[in-house]
């Protein structure tokens, strides 16, 4: 709102110092980022204490954890924090009327709502079971059903896939090598290095392929000739499975204080530097990556996330005073998934989301080993100590800021590797 504020000043010829600021991206993602600190350090405490007030403590099932028990009371659904502080900077900051800032203030909202609604469930089950003086159980706690919420995203997925596909302003430019047609208004001219070249703009989907010299890679080379017309579909159901993926990922590795938050903001940061590259002409061609009109705007929303994980990660680390809950684990995992598909990085996501991989994974290899050798031998076996990876760690007696910190070792590195693939190759 302030960007559009800023350029109707300068329209109707309003001069005052500092007005031509808001027309930098970078001092936008600079204030995106502060503004997000704000709100969640400010108004996220005065949030905390409304959900203790409210009783919106988490219920913790004795699993045998070190520390598990002091955990039991403390506030849950601290996402809205989350939300907040991303949402507000994205307003006030970017151009609203940009398709990539529509698109994940939408997903925001989408995603939140699903995890505020299995959070509110949660609470209430919990309530009406003290008011009768029973015993909260297991299947109390279960929220949602879990078909809803991969209800939730697939339409969500549906919804990106399908943006990103028809609209008309997702477009990537490659360069053209032929000779231009007089008054052929498809070619564009852009002057780099005192040097005249000609681009055309193209829709259709492309993702990169890290370490590899001719890195791009077309969605309709996986269908036959006689079903190209049909990329859209592929390409859908491949935007759905890593919204759903990435997003259950997050929601796993929300199981200690600061685990998921840290990690997001890590990851957010990677996404950034993607999303500026890509979306600024000059460095894409330096970096010989493609160049995606108007995705720069995406940077502001994306210094808003890091902002905002990095000011809840005040109050969610050890020991954490408030927790995301699926308000806020959902809503991320979504966000990164969606934002690494919009910077055409996908085949990186198992690099970059590594930690949420590998959680998921351990959870997947249990429950699959689990139920096979209980088939077989009559009784269940485990891999690991108790899934998903971070519960094994503490199985096996590591302290819980010391799992955390470590983990979040492992991501730096991820994120080091995959920002080495912009010129390795």
């Amino acid at each position: 709102m302030l960007y559009h504020l800023f350029e109707w000043f300068k329209e109707a010829g309003i001069n005052f110092p500092g007005r031509n600021l808001m027309d930098f991206i970078t001092f936008r993602v600079m204030m995106a980022v502060l503004l997000a600190l704000i709100i969640t350090l400010v108004y996220g405490k005065r949030l905390i204490n409304m959900l203790r007030r409210r009783l919106v403590g988490e219920t913790v099932r004795d699993l045998g954890l070190a520390g598990e028990q002091a955990k039991k009371g403390t506030p849950t659904m601290g996402g809205i924090i989350i939300i907040l502080g991303i949402m507000v900077p994205t307003l006030l900051f970017a151009k609203l009327n940009t398709v990539y800032i529509i698109l994940m203030l939408i997903s925001t909202v989408w995603l939140g709502a699903i995890g505020f609604t299995d959070d509110y469930l949660k609470l209430r089950a919990k309530k009406r079971a003290q008011q009768q003086g029973a015993a909260y159980k297991k299947g109390d706690k279960d929220g949602l059903a879990g078909w809803f919420k991969i209800f939730g995203q697939v339409g969500l997925g549906i919804l990106v896939g399908s943006v990103l596909y028809f609209n008309s302003h997702v477009v990537i430019w490659r360069e053209y090598t032929g000779t231009p047609k007089s008054g052929d208004t498809s070619i564009i001219t852009r002057e780099v290095n005192k040097e005249t070249r000609n681009f055309v703009a193209t829709k259709e989907p492309i993702t990169t392929i890290p370490f590899v010299k001719d890195h791009e890679f077309r969605y309709s080379k996986l269908l036959p000739e006689s079903l190209r017309d049909y990329t859209w579909v592929l390409y859908i159901l491949v935007v759905i499975f890593i919204i759903t993926a990435v997003s259950n990922g997050s929601n796993i590795t929300d199981g200690l204080d600061g685990l998921a938050t840290g990690t997001s903001a890590l990851i957010g940061v990677l996404l950034g530097i993607f999303a500026y590259a890509s979306g600024n002409f000059v460095l894409a061609d330096y970096l010989n990556i493609m160049y995606i009109p108007n995705l720069g705007e995406l940077t502001i929303f994306i210094a808003a996330m890091i902002g905002a994980c990095v000011g809840f990660l005040w109050y969610n680390s050890y020991p954490a005073q408030v927790f995301m809950g699926d308000t806020g684990s959902l809503t991320l995992g979504g966000l990164i998934a969606a934002i690494a598909i919009i910077v055409h990085k996908e085949l990186l996501i198992p690099i970059f989301c590594g930690v949420f991989f590998v959680e998921n994974i351990s959870v997947m290899l249990q429950v699959v080993y689990f139920k096979y050798t209980k088939r077989k031998y009559g009784e269940g076996r485990r891999i690991f100590l108790m899934s998903p990876l971070h519960h094994h760690y503490q199985k096996r007696g590591y302290h819980e800021a010391k799992i955390v910190t470590r983990f979040w070792i492992v991501q730096i590195l991820l994120v080091v590797v995959c920002i080495v693939t912009l010129k390795l190759r």
